[in-house]
C-alpha cells in the first residue's frame, strides 16, 4: 500500500488501482489545502468542511463510494467498520466516526477528528491492536499531543501516523512517545512484512 498525505487529515491510500481517500478537505474549508484526484472510496469521519470534501474525489468516470458514518461496509473486497465517537470543533459538537479496515492484510484504524479519549467499549474492541493507527494530535478541540500519545500507545499498534499537526504539537507528541528521531517521509510504501517486529513506531508524513 502507498500512503500519501495532503494536510489536516486528508490521506490517500492506494493498492494497485484501488484508491481510498480519507477526510478530503472541501473547497469551502479555510485551510487552503487543495488536492483533486479520483478515488474509489471516500471515508468521511466528521461532517465539517475540513474533512468532508467528497466533491474533490471525482475524476473522469471515477466517482467515489462515500462512507460518512458508523456501520459495516464492503467495497471492492475491502471490509470497513465505522464506530461512533465524538468530535468538538470550534466549541461545536460533531459526530466522529472511527474507521477500521484491512488492505493488503494490514489492519488500519483511522481515528478521525477525535476529541475525547473516553470512547465506547465497542470502539475500543473494534480498534483492537491495529498494524497502523492514524491519530490526530493538534489539540484545538482534537486530542492534544500528550493525550494522543498515551491513547495511541494504549492500543499497541505497530506503527503510528500523526495527523492534523503543526510543528509545535508534533514536537510534543514525538517527545511524549519517545520518538524524537521519528522518520519523516513524503510518501509511505508498506507491505505487511515491513511491520514485523515494530512496536509503536512513529512515521511522520509531510503534507504535499
Amino acid at each position: 500500500m502507498i500512503i500519501t498525505y495532503f494536510g489536516k487529515q486528508f490521506f490517500k491510500i492506494q493498492k494497485g488501482d484501488m484508491v481510498l481517500a480519507f477526510n478530503p478537505v472541501s473547497k469551502s474549508s479555510k485551510t487552503g489545502i487543495n488536492a483533486h484526484f479520483g478515488a474509489d472510496v471516500a471515508l468521511v469521519t466528521t461532517n465539517h468542511p475540513d474533512y468532508n470534501g467528497v466533491e474533490q474525489l471525482s475524476h473522469g468516470d471515477r466517482v467515489p463510494f462515500a462512507i460518512n458514518g458508523p456501520g459495516d461496509y464492503e467495497i471492492k473486497d475491502v471490509f470497513i467498520k465505522g464506530v461512533l465517537s465524538e468530535a468538538s470543533l470550534a466549541d461545536k459538537k460533531y459526530i466522529n466516526t472511527i474507521y477500521m479496515f484491512s488492505v493488503d492484510n494490514i489492519n488500519v484504524a483511522f481515528l478521525g477528528a477525535l476529541s475525547n479519549v473516553e470512547i465506547s467499549k465497542e470502539a475500543h474492541e473494534a480498534i483492537n491492536s491495529p498494524d497502523i493507527l492514524f491519530v490526530p494530535i493538534g489539540g484545538k478541540g482534537l486530542l492534544d499531543p500528550k493525550s494522543a500519545a498515551k491513547f495511541a500507545l494504549s492500543f499497541e499498534p505497530k506503527m503510528i501516523i500523526p495527523m492534523d499537526y503543526d510543528d509545535s504539537s508534533l514536537k510534543v507528541f514525538l517527545k511524549e512517545i519517545g520518538e524524537e528521531k521519528a522518520e519523516v517521509v513524503d510518501k509511505l510504501t508498506l507491505k505487511l512484512k515491513d511491520l514485523e517486529g515494530k512496536e509503536g513506531e512513529v512515521v511522520v508524513l509531510k503534507s504535499l
